[in-house]
């Protein structure tokens, strides 16, 4: 049942197209222009007015700037607090001393372990 609907559409879609190639194909056949209409004359511009003037404005007085700069009150600070003379210690329990070092390799192994996905498959042929 779908396959049916899926043809039937297929096939609706491929006649829409060939005749809409078929119709586009007869347009770029004629010869013949479509007549426009003509585009129309716009009239000449004349001359624009002219800008209106900038008004004045009222110019306002200003008191004049000091000459010497004030001086700033000076601030009192409060006296410091007394430095705590007693201060208190940590007990701190001392280190176990190290017996033993733990045991270091001194020569680098040459094989290492594989890996399986790293590692090329066997060879399938057999030497004599």
């Amino acid at each position: 049942m779908a396959s049916t609907k899926s043809i039937i559409t297929a096939l609706l879609l491929v006649v829409t197209m060939s005749s809409m190639i078929l119709e586009a194909r007869q347009l770029l056949q004629t010869t013949t222009q479509p007549n426009f209409p003509g585009i129309p004359t716009l009239p000449k511009p004349t001359a624009l007015p002219p800008l209106p003037s900038i008004p004045t404005l009222p110019q306002a007085s200003l008191p004049p700037l000091p000459t010497t700069i004030p001086s700033l009150p000076k601030l009192t600070m409060p006296p410091l607090l007394p430095f705590p003379t007693n201060i208190p210690t940590l007990n701190i329990p001392p280190l176990p001393a190290i017996t033993s070092l733990p045991n270091i390799p001194t020569s680098i192994p040459t094989t290492f372990p594989s890996i399986p996905f790293l590692t090329p498959p066997p060879s399938s042929t057999s030497s004599p």
